[in-house]
């Protein structure tokens, strides 16, 4: 088992997705979506500039994964639609192909540029390396109720754009922490969703 930890720079709901009993993480860390095998663990700290560089905001266990077409057509509530609720505006079910000429198409979307024009960095990130999408029941989304890590922990804080690796025995500790907090699923809302008028 191997644990994958990263900053989440900016928590819409989006990346990860934890709504309607499913946590998933569609979008963004191609390097995590294309590597991490079923029953590790990928876990998401805190940004530094919002002073949260020590807090837990979600931990899932990749149950299973699916591609991007079966995703756009098993998961219908998480696709994105802008004019819609919070939990739907920043949907990450936004990836599919064109059936008759295979190219990508990106939904209207925040990853898309304003009047649904593709966003060629995003659309290039996120399905350049992987067509994978990685899903999860067993999950913990704290979001802006994350809870601060004690200080044994810090070192699952990496503080840099990319992610790192820990084995099972380097992780147990944190498991066992998250353990004692007894708690499961959706416990707050996304940290920006305060921010979600700037966008």
């Amino acid at each position: 088992m191997t644990l994958y930890s990263y900053v989440v720079r900016w928590d819409h709901g989006s990346a990860p997705n934890p709504f309607y009993g499913v946590c998933s993480l569609a979008t963004c860390k191609p390097g995590i979506r294309k590597h991490a095998k079923l029953g590790d663990w990928v876990l998401g700290t805190g940004s530094a500039e919002r002073k949260m560089a020590d807090h837990a905001v979600f931990l899932m266990r990749v149950e299973s994964d699916t591609t991007f077409d079966e995703y756009w057509t098993g998961f219908p509530l998480k696709r994105a639609v802008l004019n819609g609720g919070m939990k739907v505006r920043f949907g990450d079910n936004i990836y599919h192909r064109n059936k008759k000429t295979g190219a990508w198409i990106q939904e209207d979307s925040r990853h898309s540029q304003h009047g649904a024009v593709v966003n060629e960095t995003n659309l290039k990130r996120d399905t350049g390396t992987t067509d994978r999408v990685l899903l999860s029941t067993e999950f913990v989304y704290w979001g802006d109720q994350a809870p601060k890590m004690p200080a044994g922990l810090a070192k699952f804080h990496i503080g840099q754009p990319s992610y790192k690796k820990f084995t099972d025995a380097d992780a147990a500790p944190l498991l066992t922490w998250v353990g004692t907090l007894n708690q499961s699923g959706r416990v707050g809302d996304p940290i920006d969703w305060i921010d979600a008028h700037k966008w």
